[in-house]
């Protein structure tokens, strides 16, 4: 997570989160930056059943990682299938 936030010099998202949470941005905002970034509007979302225990887990463990539960099952799914394919 190096130099995602400058500002609030937070150690993970959600830290940054955190911090956004209890701070005003007209407060710094001359410290920040434009930003250009692209939005895949044509992605879709397909939800999956998981047993109860295991997404509990699942989402311990993201936010163990300063992540969400869908990005880490999207980043141990695609490990998954680079192994197998």
């Amino acid at each position: 997570m190096k130099d995602k936030s400058s500002i609030s010099k937070a150690q993970s998202y959600r830290d940054i989160g955190e911090f956004w949470d209890t701070h005003d941005l007209a407060d710094y905002w001359d410290q920040t930056e434009p930003a250009e970034f692209e939005v895949d509007s044509l992605s879709e979302t397909i939800y999956y059943a998981l047993d109860r225990k295991l997404s509990e887990d699942v989402r311990s463990l993201a936010r163990k990682r300063g992540v969400s539960a869908d990005t880490l099952l999207n980043l141990w799914v695609q490990e998954k299938l680079q192994q197998i394919s």
